[in-house]
């Protein structure tokens, strides 16, 4: 199960009701941050997210509107008596940018520290993610070097406890297989478990694979094909659109942008099955008046708002 929190969607300058880009994502009991605008702080609040949880900020690019809350956080983070571990990952030039961060926050009660932008096993951050869970990175095109993010879970095959029985695979072992991976041997006392000559594997006493969930955060961007292509059937699209009508095309690409449209476009081709609006323009202040742009091409479009959440389950098989 996964649940994602729209703390922020606005751009460029904060308004009542809409703080900047920010949104985070919980699973077992953990969190990631995407990006921490102005405003994050008491969006977490709202929403009850606590800053203790947050294993990792992934910050889509430089920009103050992505990262103008961070100085704050952090000071909050050391307040509250944090002693784990922060982990930050971004787009290159990171260690720069965190240097200034970290001393306007002051002096911290936890290691604030950078990793490189790349696919990462979140269990290597904190045991309690789920052994499947990972992040990865891609690139963006916005007027800056800038990074999408796809979180996604992987979901165990169904074990088959009949199997497992006409093997003669003790009973003790049966939970240790149905989370393996499908070609990892199972180890007994330091050998493999062998039954009738034969190294057990997982995948002999597991069904077909099951899908798993997947969330994108695409930041600041264009349309572009690296985006397309680790949207490919999300459950969860968060896209930038910063300018609600088709006319505003020239000037999101002059901003490195795009339009209700595009994102919808983008949306369809990538066949996700939900996508959210986000990232909107000062200017947009209704941006359900122009959701019809978005509609035409991706039904299901939801204009973004701060606080929308949504619980995110495996399929049932």
């Amino acid at each position: 199960m996964i649940e994602v929190i729209l703390l922020g969607c606005g751009a460029t300058m904060p308004a009542p009701g809409r703080a900047l880009s920010a949104a985070v994502l919980r699973c077992a009991g953990r969190e990631l941050l995407f990006d921490c605008g102005e405003g994050t702080q008491t969006a977490l609040r709202r929403e009850h997210v606590s800053p203790r949880r947050i294993d990792l900020i992934a910050l889509t690019h430089y920009h103050g509107d992505h990262i103008f809350g961070l100085p704050g956080l952090l000071q909050t983070m050391s307040a509250l008596g944090r002693t784990e571990p922060l982990y930050v990952t971004g787009p290159e030039g990171l260690g720069e940018v965190l240097q200034p961060i970290a001393r306007l926050a002051g002096e911290l009660s936890f290691p604030l520290r950078a990793l490189p932008a790349g696919t990462l096993r979140l269990q290597e951050l904190s045991a309690q993610w789920p052994r499947g869970a990972q992040l990865r990175a891609f690139p963006t095109e916005h007027r800056v070097p800038s990074l999408g993010y796809a979180f996604s879970l992987k979901r165990a095959p169904r074990f088959l406890p009949e199997r497992a029985q006409a093997l003669g695979v003790p009973v003790k072992l049966w939970k240790t297989l149905a989370a393996a991976a499908p070609g990892e041997p199972v180890l007994l006392d330091g050998e493999a478990l062998r039954a009738e000559g034969w190294i057990v594997r997982a995948s002999e006493l597991q069904g077909p694979p099951r899908r798993g969930l997947r969330v994108v955060f695409s930041g600041d961007t264009r349309p572009c094909a690296a985006l397309e292509k680790a949207a490919a059937g999300a459950d969860l699209l968060l896209h930038d659109a910063t300018y609600g009508e088709d006319e505003q095309e020239a000037e999101a690409a002059l901003w490195g942008h795009s339009t209700f449209r595009h994102a919808a476009e983008l949306a369809a081709r990538a066949g996700v099955r939900r996508l959210w609006l986000t990232h909107f323009s000062q200017a947009l202040t209704d941006p359900e008046a122009t959701l019809p742009n978005a509609a035409q091409s991706f039904p299901a479009a939801r204009c973004g708002f701060d606080g929308l959440r949504e619980t995110l389950r495996f399929e049932e098989e």
